[in-house]
């Protein structure tokens, strides 16, 4: 008789799990008073007051800074438009290149592209799935002007080895921190530690504003920048008396009153959030550490991991079965969430390398890497990035089971299922030989 679900048993759980839910009454309170005003947002795109936004945006910004240590906290609507701004702050275009992650959301390569650079991918650390420093040193060119650093899943990449290359080459560096709100790395938060970082406050963040974003530097030149693209900087410059208006022509990067006030509540939720995912974390590590054939993510010890998602390596070579066998057995042991009902929390891999999307395979812009200012040569073929490949198409699963919200009972449900199938994996094995 069948045991696991997949082979028609009885599974271990059908209950949905919890919806990943931070808001509540202060949330709607705070709205309710940005509504009852009727100042639903206070941008003008002219040299005046109001060119940085209404007194909610404002406030929110400030305590982000506050919260962080940072001198500038400045809002915009996603960490992807805070990525295309890093890029246009750092006077980055045509014919340069900047290192990025292969494993990471599309965007974090992509911003080069959007003033006309070319994105040159370097590998990931085989245990952290950050950068690697040596491959970002193999990587470097007369070309490139900056580093693109992703901490992705929440964990701290090696970043005094990559300040080093980023200072022996004079470098700027950029942080993506949207999986790493409240990640430290030696102490210092992630984003205070380049030039300028970026966090991401879209709805299945940490915490969220529905979607919306924080660019943050201590650097004053940047900052103005960064002010200038997010609000039409080309009406700015003349009367603020700006001179060197290269890439300070702006876009609509703005984020409304309303998602600020619900900002500033949820900033006062994100150490509690992160407390209860780091425990729920470590429970998890502990559990599938009894299980033979998978390995919980390194974190080290001068790092701070905040667990966006929770990354396991999966060995084939111990449990006999490929990855995505047992993790498709898996999902028929336990269910989805409350409002992700179609969409699992567990996934084998996470996303394919970006190099190997059809933009990069094609070359399909009409400038960046088939611009005449381009004077390099680069290389997006399969196998440029091995520990990515390999993390990806065969070891590596994610899982967001160490959400807050989930109970005790919820996680002995999900550690009971990968027990369930370790245990059961003959039944996999001959279906695979059948």
């Amino acid at each position: 008789m069948a045991k696991l679900a997949i082979n028609g048993g009885k599974p271990v759980r059908t209950k949905l799990f919890p919806a990943y839910n931070t808001i509540g009454e202060e949330e709607k309170r705070a709205v309710m008073k940005v509504l009852d005003s009727g100042n639903l947002s206070q941008f003008l795109g002219a040299w005046h007051k109001d060119f940085y936004g209404g007194p909610t945006v404002q406030q929110f910004e400030k305590d982000w800074a506050s919260f962080f240590g940072n001198k500038y906290a400045i809002s915009v609507n996603s960490n992807t438009s805070g990525l295309f701004t890093a890029i246009g702050a750092l006077g980055i275009k045509a014919g340069d290149e900047v290192i990025v992650s292969p494993y990471t959301m599309s965007a974090s390569a992509l911003a080069p592209v959007i003033y006309g650079a070319v994105p040159v991918f370097a590998d990931v650390d085989y245990n952290n799935y950050g950068l690697d420093p040596e491959s970002v040193e193999r990587c470097i060119t007369p070309r490139t002007k900056a580093i693109l650093v992703v901490h992705i899943f929440g964990n701290p990449a090696r970043m005094d080895e990559i300040m080093a290359i980023a200072r022996k080459h004079n470098l700027y560096v950029i942080e993506d921190c949207a999986q790493a709100p409240m990640a430290t790395y030696k102490d210092k938060y992630v984003g205070s530690i380049g030039d300028i970082g970026i966090f991401s406050l879209n709805y299945h963040k940490h915490i969220h504003t529905g979607e919306g974003g924080i660019v943050v530097t201590n650097n004053d030149q940047i900052a103005e920048r960064v002010y200038l693209i997010r609000n039409h900087g080309e009406n700015i410059v003349e009367p603020k008396g700006i001179k060197d208006v290269y890439n300070t022509f702006g876009y609509n990067y703005r984020m409304t009153e309303m998602e600020a006030a619900v900002g500033i509540e949820q900033l006062k939720k994100l150490p509690a959030l992160i407390e209860e995912r780091l425990k729920n974390a470590a429970y998890m590590a502990t559990e599938f550490g009894k299980i033979e054939g998978f390995t919980p993510p390194l974190v080290e010890s001068s790092s701070k991991h905040v667990y966006y998602l929770q990354a396991i390596k999966y060995k084939k070579e111990i449990l006999g079965v490929d990855r995505n066998t047992f993790i498709n057995a898996l999902k028929a042991e336990i269910p989805s969430a409350i409002l992700r009902e179609d969409t699992p929390l567990i996934s084998p891999g996470y996303v394919k390398p970006l190099y190997l999307q059809p933009l990069y395979q094609q070359r399909a812009t009409h400038c960046s890497f088939n611009c005449e200012k381009y004077k390099g040569s680069v290389d997006y073929s399969k196998g440029i990035c091995p520990n990515a490949e390999k993390l990806h198409f065969d070891e590596l699963f994610t899982h967001e089971y160490m959400r807050p919200g989930m109970s005790k009972s919820d996680l002995d449900d999900v550690i009971a299922a990968f027990r369930k199938v370790a245990e059961n994996i003959n039944e996999l094995k001959v279906a695979a030989s059948a």
